[in-house]
Order: C-alpha cells, then structure tokens, then sequence
C-alpha cells in the first residue's frame, strides 16, 4: 500500500449471487459515504444466468480487470484499491492478492474457511502469502468458520489481521447494516 488510505472498494458475491446482493449493497452505501467509491462487480457465470459458480481462475481474473478498471478510473494505482466480498468471492480476492495483485487491503465477509461440516477441507493454504491488512467479519454461528477456527486460522497470515464477530449465521441477513457499519470506519482508518 501506498502509505494512504484506499480510494476505491472492489465487491465480489458469494457463490452463484449477483452484485446486487443486499449484504454487497449495504457495504456499498456505508462505504461510499466515508469517500471510497465503490464497484460492486457480477462473476461472469451468474451474470449469464448459470447456477454453479465460476472456476477459481476465471473469478481471479475477473477480480484484478475490475480491480485495474477502478484504478485507472480513480487514476491511482491498484495498491490504492482494496478487494473484497462474501463467502466464495471474498475467498477469491483472497487468492487474488496471495497469487500477487497489488491491492491495499481486503474485505472478507462470511469467509469459507472450510465447506460446513468439513473442518478438515481447510481453505487457508494461501494465507502466509497475504500480507496486507486483512479485516475478516463472520457470524458468530456460521458453519463455514467458527469464531475459534477463525482465530486460530487467520494467524498464519504476515499482514495485520482484524477479526470481527456479529450476531448471524453465514448468511449474516440480520446483520448487514451491522457489517457495513464495520466495513467503512475499518477502511477510512486505514493508512
């Protein structure tokens, strides 16, 4: 990162949901309010109406064109854009900034840290690559990730690490303006 905070907010949806989830447009509106604007973006599989979800290397790749476009169009450089998003997409931006896009920070909601009921099938093997600030906000009853799991998961990852627990299951519907209100102020402190 460039040493100030991020001017823009790549979002990415969970598996098969579109970039008008309620979760992605509450974020949206918080964080546009604290002056980073935001680009909510559609996987292209979901975008044409396919239920399963894309294969990891075409969600990357879409992740760093539409973090590249948001750049350019805010005319600073990528390490002046954060990524993130819910559950699978969240996951990939990950993947993203581990595999080396230059970003400021990411914004994991509802991370799936391992399919439910499969706390061994961990999805953590890129995490000592990622070495940027990392804000992680699950509900506190989620299957994909126990508050412990979580815990103990994310100190494998070099770059500072802020976890956040709310009232909610994976899908966190009754805490979306809880999460939101987390989201902003975390990125408006950043430096």
């Amino acid at each position: 990162m460039t040493g100030s905070r991020p001017a823009g907010l790549v979002l990415t949806p969970g598996a098969s949901a579109r970039r008008d989830q309620s979760g992605l447009v509450a974020i949206d509106q918080a964080v546009t309010e604290v002056g980073v604007m935001v680009e909510r973006v559609d996987f292209p599989g979901p975008a044409a109406g396919k239920r399963r979800p894309d294969s990891p290397a075409v969600c990357i790749e879409t992740i760093r064109t539409a973090t590249a476009a948001l750049a350019q169009r805010l005319g600073v450089p990528t390490g002046r854009v954060a990524i993130g998003g819910r559950s699978m997409g969240g996951r990939m931006c990950s993947m993203a900034a581990a595999e080396g896009l230059e970003v400021a920070a990411l914004v994991l909601v509802s991370y799936p840290l391992h399919p439910p009921g499969r706390p061994e099938r961990l999805r953590t093997a890129h995490f000592p690559d990622l070495t940027l600030p990392c804000l992680f906000v699950s509900g506190r009853r989620d299957a994909f990730a126990a508050p412990a799991e979580l815990a103990r998961e994310t100190e494998a990852i070099p770059g500072a690490v802020t976890l956040v627990f709310v009232d909610g299951d994976h899908s966190l519907r009754r805490s979306e303006s809880a999460v939101a209100d987390i989201v902003a102020p975390w990125l408006a402190d950043l430096t």
